[in-house]
């Protein structure tokens, strides 16, 4: 049984390994095909289920950043025909999904004070998306449930007393040894992929630690960063901060190809 469920699992990983854009290697179990399915649907039930903003110059602001950063994507996602929503919702968030879907709530508009901190926010979303984040996440959640069933099948089959506490054990320690930092590289990574994004459209890198000093005011108590699913302000911005003199450098070029973006 035990080497059934290695070989099952060896196969698993074998079929499913990437490698991201910053070379960091990656688990992605699901074709791009049914990741754009899945994409598309959860964009067509939250335009149903949530308010749209109508105004068109909010429309066309947001519109415009959108394509300045798609334009910079590589050719499988700059070619996509992309779906840009502005939602009635007053929290400071944005998102991207498989699929060509970025939707964006009126609430970032009030934290995100020019194009410049917009497109970070845009930037880092769409990342996810060429990251293929939501494929590793949904791979890695299909083999933490196989890893923690097959768990529970042996612990069964040897009588091994305690069950049922070893298997609570296991299913926190699987959230907080992989789950979270998992989904805390996630985060670091689209925010130096966006970083470098927003710079080859022209934008100000820079605008992108503004953001996250106006986000950081807004925040209330976090918990620890090793129980957070995303890194803390201070260590993104430092982030941030360290990939600078590069971005600053892809802006550069950008600015004399005569990429300047003015969005308003």
């Amino acid at each position: 049984m035990k080497k059934l469920i290695g070989i099952v699992a060896l196969s698993l990983l074998a079929a499913g390994c990437k490698t991201s854009p910053t070379g960091r290697t990656q688990i992605a179990l699901y074709s791009p095909q049914k990741m754009n399915e899945m994409g598309v649907a959860s964009f067509a039930q939250m335009k149903e289920q949530q308010a749209i903003e109508k105004d068109k110059n909010t429309n066309a602001y947001v519109r415009c950043i959108a394509d300045k950063l798609i334009s910079q994507l590589p050719t499988q996602y700059a070619n996509q025909d992309w779906e840009v929503v502005v939602f009635k919702e007053d929290s400071a968030n944005a998102f991207a999904l498989p699929g060509g879907k970025i939707g964006v709530h009126t609430g970032l508009l009030k934290v995100a004070e020019d194009q410049h901190q917009l497109a970070a926010v845009m930037g880092h979303e769409v990342a996810h998306v060429i990251a293929e984040h939501a494929n590793e996440r949904v791979s890695q959640n299909s083999l933490l449930q196989f890893g923690l069933q097959a768990s529970d099948v042996a612990l069964q089959m040897g009588n091994v007393e305690y069950r049922q506490a070893i298997m609570q054990g296991l299913g926190i320690g699987a959230q907080v040894g992989v789950a979270l930092p998992f989904s805390r590289s996630h985060e670091s990574e689209a925010d130096v992929i966006g970083l470098d994004l927003m710079a080859k459209a022209g934008f100000e890198p820079t605008g992108s630690v503004k953001l996250w000093e106006n986000m950081n005011k807004l925040s209330g108590e976090r918990p620890a960063e090793f129980l957070s699913t995303h890194p803390a302000p201070d260590t993104r911005m430092q982030t941030l901060n360290s990939k600078m003199p590069e971005a600053e450098t892809l802006k550069r070029s950008a600015w004399q190809k005569g990429l300047k973006p003015e969005c308003k």
